[in-house]
């Protein structure tokens, strides 16, 4: 009886194709994958020549599909003017209410300043007020007494009395010298009538010299009356003028103490409008936040366009294997495969007497 084999195998240019697969597969694995250029790299410790030149030509061919992929490369819109316009607007406009916050604190240092010198001159007012008052103090208004009069007495007044009484004795020991001498001359000097002569003139000039000691005593009491009415206007005159500068201080503190309160009302509306503008801090941030969101995806946008960019250039010759490999496949299973038989010539007799002996003698042999 023949023997007939059946071998089914693809079309000739099928099986040329799924050879010139299986190499390029084989060919692929050894290259290395790069995502940059060739001045991207260097040798590394240990590496050798072959593996970096596989390196650098694998960048070269890196580069190369870069740019022949150029117009397929992702691209990512930038921010038109109205975008810019927008962020610089809202950038311009965050930290506005600073300026108020410190015009507001300024004002409301100036305003408690104010209050302390309207303070202080309250206070010299008042002091003035009270040597005003002082300077009125203890005057008196009636008749001068004995320790008022020593007061305003002159200091040499005691000797000017003592030396014009001197000059008064000595006069009158030079008159009474005189009438002993005219006396004498008319020979009466001794008699009583002599006598009652000195003795009259003494009595006259007791008199005189009484008159003359009271009349410097009320001299001097005069003057003494009139620097005590000349210190009395003098003090009425100071305390007038300490009372009308105290009126003019407190007025000034009057009015510094208005400017102090018009500063410190001033002071509140700039804090009321620094706590406005604080308030639209909020929106401030939230426009930033808004802006910012937006650069930080246009800027990943970039960023994934360029990532995208260059997986494609990195990893195309694999892609286009993958669809290459699928492609073969699809026309390998479209196709049918050829078909190919070997026939084998049926034993002899001769063939098959000796393959029956040898079955025969194997099985003799088994047993024994």
């Amino acid at each position: 009886m023949a023997t007939e084999t059946t071998i089914s195998r693809p079309a000739p240019f099928v099986e040329t194709l799924g050879e010139d697969l299986a190499k390029q597969v084989v060919a692929q694995t050894g290259v290395p994958i790069v995502t940059g250029g060739i001045g991207t790299l260097s040798k590394q410790p240990g590496e050798t020549d072959a593996g970096f030149k596989a390196r650098q030509d694998a960048a070269r061919a890196f580069t190369t599909r870069q740019q022949n992929l150029a117009g397929l490369a992702p691209q990512v819109a930038g921010q038109d003017a109205l975008q810019q316009q927008a962020q610089t607007l809202a950038t311009q406009g965050v930290g506005s209410f600073q300026p108020f916050l410190q015009r507001a604190q300024t004002e409301a240092t100036l305003a408690s300043g104010l209050g302390t010198t309207a303070l202080g001159q309250l206070g010299t007012a008042g002091t003035e007020l009270t040597q005003a008052g002082t300077t009125l103090g203890g005057i008196p208004t009636g008749a001068m007494t004995t320790a008022q009069t020593q007061q305003f007495m002159s200091p040499y007044q005691q000797q000017v009395i003592d030396a014009s009484l001197a000059e008064f004795d000595r006069n009158k020991s030079i008159q009474e010298q005189g009438i002993r001498d005219q006396q004498a001359a008319l020979g009466a000097l001794g008699s009583g009538r002599a006598g009652v002569q000195l003795a009259e003139f003494g009595t006259g000039a007791a008199r005189e010299r009484a008159l003359l000691q009271a009349g410097l005593l009320q001299q001097g009491f005069q003057q003494a009356q009139a620097a005590r009415q000349q210190d009395i206007a003098n003090r009425f005159g100071l305390s007038q003028a300490q009372a009308g500068l105290a009126g003019q201080r407190g007025a000034i503190a009057g009015a510094t103490q208005g400017l102090g309160a018009f500063r410190s009302q001033l002071g509140g509306q700039q804090a009321a409008l620094g706590a406005q503008q604080q308030q639209l801090q909020g929106t401030d941030i939230a426009t930033l936040g808004s802006l910012g969101a937006i650069n930080q995806a246009q800027t990943q946008a970039g960023l994934d366009a360029t990532r995208e960019a260059t997986r494609m250039a990195a990893f195309q010759p694999q892609e286009q294997l993958d669809r290459y490999a699928g492609q073969v496949a699809g026309i390998m299973g479209g196709y049918p495969g050829a078909t190919q038989t070997t026939n084998v010539p049926n034993p002899t007799p001769l063939q098959t007497a000796l393959g029956i002996g040898t079955t025969l003698a194997g099985l003799y042999l088994g047993r024994r």
